[in-house]
């Protein structure tokens, strides 16, 4: 598989085959919630384009604790605890967060648009030039699912 960007662990060195098919700075709140963060810098590949070996050691817990039957799971590693990838359970995507998953920010592409944003946030409209969005971006097809 040629990688295009690493990240993971040691245990689970994740490698991303083809660039990501959506990547957006992340407004909404369970991504709030879930990374500490003010904002995600969140990249979606197609679901066979990101992956590690011996996936199935890997602990999977509910991205969305108070959704905890919906299609996403954070994946951890089983030694060490690290984040690897969000894994969806459609096996449409499976989810980047360079900073918070060992990729190298440097080398990784840069968001092209900002997603989940709403008055609601209580923080001024982004205005760094970048297209903001109340969801995803409306171009966005999302995958079929195996």
């Amino acid at each position: 598989m040629s990688q295009h960007y690493a990240g993971g662990c040691e245990h689970h060195p994740v490698r991303a085959s083809a660039e990501p098919i959506d990547n957006h700075e992340c407004h909404c709140n369970v991504c709030k919630k879930v990374t500490g963060q003010h904002t995600t810098h969140v990249a979606f590949f197609n679901h066979g384009e990101l992956k590690t070996d011996n996936e199935a050691a890997m602990k999977r817990v509910p991205f969305n604790a108070d959704n905890p039957d919906g299609p996403l799971e954070i994946c951890l590693c089983e030694k060490c605890n690290a984040v690897l990838m969000l894994d969806d359970k459609q096996k449409r995507i499976r989810v980047a967060v360079p900073n918070v998953m060992g990729y190298d920010d440097a080398k990784f592409p840069k968001a092209t648009y900002h997603a989940f944003w709403d008055e609601s946030k209580g923080y001024p409209k982004p205005d760094d030039g970048r297209p903001v969005y109340e969801g995803l971006q409306p171009s966005f097809v999302w995958p079929k699912g195996a």
